[in-house]
Order: C-alpha cells, then structure tokens, then sequence
C-alpha cells in the first residue's frame, strides 16, 4: 500500500541538536554497535547546532524522516488498539497482535520504504532552520518551545525544550509492505489513529496529527 501522509498540525524534529548525544542514541538502538552510516551522516555539522534543540535529519538541505519512525508510530497505534479491546483477545491472538506479540509480529511482517521519507512543505514560502539553512518555506514560528515537566528524586524539575518545527500541511509519501496478509485489515486503524495520536514530538499536545490517503 502506498500513502501520502498530510500533517493538519505542525510537526517537530525529534533529532538531538548534540551530535554527539545523537549518535550515542543512534549506537544504543543498534545491537552491534555499530553506527548507520547514513543517519550519522544526516546530522548537521557540530557547530550550526543548538545542542538543547531537536531538529530534522536532512539531506542537501531537505528535512525527512526515518522509515522506523513511521513503523514506532504502527506500534504506539497497535497497542492502542489492543487496549481498547475492540478485538477479543482469541482474534489478536490469531494474527499475532496481543500485547506480548504484536512488537515481534510489526518488526518481521510489516515494512516502510523508502528508508528516508522526505517532507514536501506548502509551497510559496521560507523558513529558516535552526542550523541556519534557509529552505522555501514559510511558517510564523519556525521553532516551538515549550516546558517539560518530570518528577526526580529531588521533586519535580522544568525545563526548557526547544524543535524545528514544520508547519501544517507539510507532507510525505510511504510504501507500507505486509508479509502476511492477514494483517491488511489492521493498518487502516492503525493510520486512522494518526489523527488522534500525532506522529513525533510532543504528540500529546496534538503535534503531528495526520490525515491519509491511499495512493
């Protein structure tokens, strides 16, 4: 299934400006250890960073997202749906989606391409990135800011958190394989979700809220 994914809110990067805490991050999914050459090549350089800020991968200028990214939004989706228990139990168990299956049944059986999936912003306008780039886009607020809360063991702490932002509108387009097809009837919930859950950062706030469309 192709798709064309449209945000109807504005969209973080969730990419650490710390290059180097970005590729420890990187490190730390990788089994081996081993970095992925090509995300550590999408960081921009050390000193066009604010290190406090998240920012979107790029090449040649152009933001885009991971595919993985895309396959963690199934997942988050998926156990939504298994908490509402809409579907017994008896009829996940079928099709390997229970709550201790389904992250082993997404990652063998269900696929995204291309690995990097580019974001097509609203025409007619500029933006300029945290990096300095400048890109012909135009939104008001070209960064978000906002607090973050967390309770430590000293109380609770705030603290400041700034991202790239890309404005409502912005698109991408995706390739969604499935392996067993068993599964179909699964992934139009899971992208209807979109429109409540977000995709990326500070989805709580309703950022990246998406709609679809089956190309």
């Amino acid at each position: 299934m192709k798709v064309r994914i449209k945000f109807v809110e504005p969209v973080l990067g969730t990419l650490s400006g710390n290059k180097d805490a970005a590729t420890d991050f990187i490190l730390s999914k990788n089994p081996a250890k081993v970095p992925a050459q090509d995300e550590i090549e999408a960081l921009p350089e050390e000193e066009a960073l604010e290190k406090s800020s998240t920012i979107f991968p790029k090449e040649d200028g152009k933001p885009f997202i991971w595919n993985y990214q895309l396959k963690g939004f199934f997942k988050d989706s998926c156990l939504a749906l298994i908490m509402s228990n809409k579907m017994k139990q008896e009829e996940l168990k079928k099709v390997g989606l229970t709550k201790y299956l389904y992250k082993r049944t997404i990652d063998m059986m269900l696929f995204v391409r291309p690995r990097k999936m580019f974001l097509t912003i609203p025409e007619g306008s500029k933006i300029q990135l945290l990096t300095g780039e400048e890109i012909d886009y135009l939104v008001n607020k070209t960064n978000c800011e906002r607090p973050l809360r967390g309770q430590t063991m000293r109380g609770e702490r705030i603290s400041l958190a700034r991202s790239e932002m890309l404005p409502a509108g912005t698109t991408f387009e995706a390739d969604i394989m499935l392996l067993d097809k068993k599964l179909e009837d699964f992934l139009k919930p899971w992208l209807d979700y979109g429109a409540l859950r977000g995709l990326l950062q500070w989805r709580n706030s309703g950022m990246g809220s998406f709609v679809y469309e089956v190309l």
